[in-house]
């Protein structure tokens, strides 16, 4: 990703060779959040019945090729990515303007504690950056910075709003998957007696957190129940709405959340130059 030095604002150049990289390395991470919301998504019963597939039979070398298109798990995971990568570039583009403060100067004189907490850590950095190799990094990191922190940003709020989503779509995800583990792994269960045992003094306290989770579970579904209108219609749909809902939510929210700090971030931007 290129970009030029201006006082106020970094250009990002998407057509050239880091730009480009940078597309395909965030389309990659995506790609592989959404393969593992996918998999989440089956591990809590989601399944597919409108799979379409096409079988073709190549008679000279006596092979049959078959084709699967899934509308949940294919189309839906190709349309929330490309709805998230343009919120990425989107947010990019905003998070690269300097921060008024870099530009103008903080106001105010700062106090001698951070004088000399300024120059320790400067003398660090000056000494790290001696490194050719170290120097290198800091160098891309700071030219990539927006994108790294709009990519981790973007990513991280999907994947919150999904699992928040899906513990609306699904009260009873937390006792379920504590009981399950409980109840399928022997191992974990001896793990977790074998801690209990051999930390005696404060085996009473691990109890204590997992029957804690284990009443508040129940407590929880009643709760999102009890919410009324809004969450009680998604608790009773099917897997495969539930699943549409918190991939077009999480979407919807992340989309949202970016335009909203965009406007914010442009509308600031412009009063400050004003007032210069």
């Amino acid at each position: 990703m290129a970009t030029s030095k201006p006082s106020k604002r970094l250009i990002i150049r998407w057509a050239t060779l880091k730009g480009l990289t940078a597309i395909i390395l965030f389309l990659f991470s995506i790609a592989l959040t959404e393969y593992v919301v996918v998999l989440y998504a089956m591990s809590i019963g989601v399944k597919d019945p409108s799979v379409l597939q096409w079988t073709g039979r190549f008679e000279s070398i006596d092979w049959t090729l078959t084709i699967a298109l899934s509308p949940l798990f294919h189309l839906v995971p190709i349309a929330v990515m490309i709805t998230i990568a343009c919120v990425w570039a989107y947010l990019t583009k905003h998070l690269a303007i300097k921060p008024y403060g870099e530009r103008k100067g903080k106001g105010g004189t700062p106090s001698k504690q951070a004088k000399k907490a300024g120059k320790f850590f400067g003398k660090i950095k000056s000494g790290l950056l001696r490194v050719k190799s170290i120097a290198y990094i800091w160098q891309k990191i700071h030219f990539a910075r927006a994108t790294i922190k709009s990519a981790l940003t973007v990513i991280l709020v999907f994947l919150a709003f999904v699992l928040l989503f899906s513990l609306f779509a699904y009260p009873q995800l937390i006792y379920q998957t504590v009981a399950n583990a409980y109840k399928t792994n022997q191992s974990l269960l001896n793990f977790v007696k074998g801690t209990a045992e051999t930390l005696a003094p404060i085996g009473g306290v691990f109890s204590a957190v997992n029957n804690a989770l284990l009443a508040a579970a129940p407590s929880f579904r009643n709760f999102v129940l009890a919410l009324g209108a809004i969450i009680k219609p998604l608790t009773e749909l099917d897997n495969a709405s539930k699943y549409l809902v918190f991939q077009n939510a999480a979407a919807w929210i992340v989309a949202l959340s970016a335009l909203i700090y965009g406007e914010v971030i442009r509308k600031s931007y412009r009063y400050k130059r004003k007032r210069k």
